[in-house]
């Protein structure tokens, strides 16, 4: 199956499942002749119905239609047909041999099985796989009904038929006005609470009001004059640190004089030429001119 056709298919049952709630596993009802050409192309029947319709099926094979295939067993690929049709489940119509000795038309059955009382609704959602045109065309009158046929040993979903289209339209713009009154009432709410709020926000003050009254005997309580706001301290620029004048300086010594004065550390002045030790202690160089005194 091709990429394109599987996603048409897959969207088309979700569709039937959206509006008509069909659910896995798809029931879906097999007619003798769809027996005999899924046996004649070499087809697994219920892996390929799996494919069509994206999902678990049941398949389902009526009284009538198993009783044609017992009738042309003789005739080539019969029994390997009713070996297949065996492993369906077995849909009792209610047409007994007794009363019916030869089976009834596939139209005939499929119309007493799809819509027994014919109200034009699919009620037990079934999935109808039948490769007769007129079984198709009378089963596109009846409202949520997925049809499937075999041409070319390709299985074919057909698209929704117009009855089924109209109530898709219905059911969708009846859903989407529902949400959109949804929408409105929650705003409507929404907009009473809002009043509400605020009646009930101006009764309260008044009814406080009034209470607080009678205790007190007076009026409201005058506010707190709390004064002008300041500038926010965070916000503001540090001030400069401003230079000290002159006559400050000078007077700041004698300000600080009872405190203990530094001691100063005066460094003694180196002689000059021995001065100091020639004064002190007696001479005894010898004179440079040749030991003569002057």
């Amino acid at each position: 199956m091709r990429g394109k056709r599987s996603k048409q298919y897959r969207k088309l049952m979700e569709q039937f499942s959206m509006t008509f709630g069909f659910r896995e596993p798809y029931q879906i009802l097999v007619d003798a002749e769809m027996v005999k050409d899924a046996n004649r192309f070499t087809m697994d029947l219920a892996p390929a119905l799996e494919r069509t319709v994206h999902g678990k099926v049941k398949p389902l094979i009526t009284q009538c239609e198993i009783r044609k295939l017992y009738a042309d067993k003789d005739q080539p690929g019969g029994n390997a047909a009713i070996e297949l049709a065996k492993t369906f489940e077995r849909r009792r119509c209610g047409h007994h041999p007794d009363q019916y000795p030869k089976p009834l038309e596939t139209i005939e059955c499929m119309q007493s099985v799809v819509d027994p009382k014919s109200t034009g609704e699919n009620k037990h959602r079934y999935v109808v796989a039948s490769q007769s045109l007129d079984v198709r065309r009378m089963l596109r009158g009846i409202r949520g009904v997925p049809l499937i046929y075999i041409k070319r040993s390709v299985m074919i979903l057909e698209p929704m038929a117009d009855e089924s289209v109209q109530i898709r339209e219905r059911e969708e713009k009846r859903k989407f006005r529902a949400e959109l009154k949804k929408t409105q009432g929650k705003r409507k709410r929404d907009d009473k609470e809002d009043k509400n709020e605020g009646e009930a926000d101006g009764d309260g003050s008044d009814s406080d009001e009034n209470k607080a009254a009678p205790a007190s005997g007076s009026e409201k309580k005058p506010k707190k004059n709390r004064g002008a706001k300041g500038a926010n301290p965070l916000a503001m620029k540090k001030k400069k640190a401003q230079p000290v004048p002159k006559k400050a300086a000078e007077k700041k010594p004698d300000a600080e004089s009872d405190a203990p004065a530094k001691r100063k550390r005066r460094r003694k002045a180196k002689p000059e030429n021995g001065a100091t030790n020639n004064a002190s202690e007696p001479s005894t160089a010898v004179p440079s001119n040749g030991g003569e005194e002057s």
